[in-house]
C-alpha cells in the first residue's frame, strides 16, 4: 500500500471528524434546522444504520455491528490495494478508507454516524449525509469508472 493512500485516508478522516465536531459543538448547539439556501439545510441526524439509514434500529448494537462490518471492509480494501499499481485506484481507495474510518469513529463515540448536510427539492429530501459519505461515494465512483474503462486502457498499453 502506498504511503500517499494512507495519508489521503488520514486527511479525509481528520477533515470529516473536524466538520462533525464543528457541527456538534458550534453550529448545532442547540440542535435546529438552519436554512442555507432554498434547497440546502444544515441539520443534525444520527444514522445507526448503513447507507441511507437502511437497517437502522436506533440501538447502539446495530451501530456497533455496522461499525465492525465497516472495519472488516476497510481491512479487505487495504489488502486489495496492496495488489494494485494504478495511482487512480489508490486515490479512490484512500477516499473510501478515510470516509469509512470517519464514520467508524462516529459509531463508537456518538449515538450513530453524525449527518448534517440536507439537500431537498419540492418537499423531497435526500437523506442527510456528511463529508465521509461524500468521500466514499466519490471513491466508489472512481473505482467503478476505473474498473469499466481504466483497467482496459492499462491492459491495451501493456499489450
Amino acid at each position: 500500500m502506498r504511503l500517499s493512500t494512507l495519508a489521503l485516508a488520514a486527511l479525509v478522516a481528520a477533515l470529516d471528524q473536524a466538520t462533525k465536531w464543528l457541527i456538534l459543538l458550534v453550529v448545532m448547539s442547540p440542535p435546529r434546522i438552519i436554512e442555507v439556501t432554498p434547497f440546502f439545510n444544515l441539520v443534525l441526524a444520527y444514522n445507526t444504520g448503513i447507507a441511507f439509514s437502511l437497517g437502522a434500529t436506533g440501538t447502539r448494537t446495530s451501530s456497533y455491528l455496522f461499525g465492525a462490518l465497516a472495519i472488516a471492509i476497510v481491512i479487505g480494501l487495504i489488502f486489495w490495494l496492496r495488489t494494485q499499481s494504478r495511482a487512480l485506484v489508490h486515490f479512490a481507495g484512500g477516499l473510501v478508507i478515510g470516509g469509512a474510518i470517519g464514520n467508524i469513529i462516529d459509531r463508537f463515540i456518538h449515538p450513530g454516524v453524525v449527518d448534517f448536510l440536507d439537500f431537498h427539492w419540492a418537499g423531497y429530501h435526500w437523506p442527510a449525509f456528511n463529508l465521509a459519505d461524500s468521500a466514499i461515494v466519490v471513491g466508489v465512483a472512481v473505482l467503478l469508472f476505473d474498473g469499466l474503462f481504466g483497467a482496459q486502457k492499462a491492459d491495451k498499453q501493456q499489450g
